[in-house]
């Protein structure tokens, strides 16, 4: 499908995807009324609304960022309780940036080991900035040499299947173009 030839066409194509209760696309139109762009007015409210919708139709990132909006008060009232909820719900989606952050709430709030266990488990999964957290947390003695390097171990494994997978996938679509070129 081309894409979209004009702001009116990009906002219809998403609220057809919202019609079919897809999350991705509540969340996208959400960051759309957050972010006052592609002709939607700036509604913070209208966006927690929407992250909210988009959470709870599968979504990760919609509960991931109305954590956000809860944490700073974007559009709604602060509410630390609410925030963490929130990241605690993106997280076990499987949110890495809201695991990283839950490691960043426990970490300020003096509860390093619990931080460390959010760090690690984001790490594993490939998340770079949580790994750093992890090396920080083994030279202050709050991870293992052992944790650390299983942690390390899982994360290279982990940029290895990406790199592979988008090997694999580049060496697919150029293959297509080549056939595609051979027949015009």
């Amino acid at each position: 499908m081309p894409p979209p030839a004009s702001d009116e066409e990009k906002i219809k194509r998403v609220k057809k995807l919202m019609d079919n209760n897809n999350g991705e696309a509540f969340n996208q139109l959400a960051g759309y009324y957050d972010e006052g762009i592609v002709g939607m007015p700036r509604d913070r409210l209208k966006a927690s609304e929407l992250y909210l919708k988009a959470g709870e139709l599968g979504c990760a990132e919609g509960y991931y960022n109305l954590a956000v909006f809860y944490k700073y008060g974007l559009g709604i009232a602060v509410n630390e309780e609410k925030a963490r909820y929130y990241w605690e719900l993106a997280a076990m989606m499987g949110d890495l940036d809201a695991r990283h952050s839950l490691g960043c709430e426990e970490g300020q709030a003096g509860n390093h080991h619990r931080a460390m266990k959010h760090f690690i488990l984001a790490a594993k999964a490939g998340f770079k900035i949580s790994l750093d957290q992890v090396k920080k947390g083994f030279m202050n003695g709050f991870v293992t040499k052992d944790d650390y390097a299983n942690t390390l171990r899982a994360y290279q494994k982990r940029q290895d299947d990406i790199k592979s997978d988008a090997r694999g996938k580049a060496k697919k679509f150029l293959s297509i173009l080549n056939l595609a070129a051979k027949r015009s």
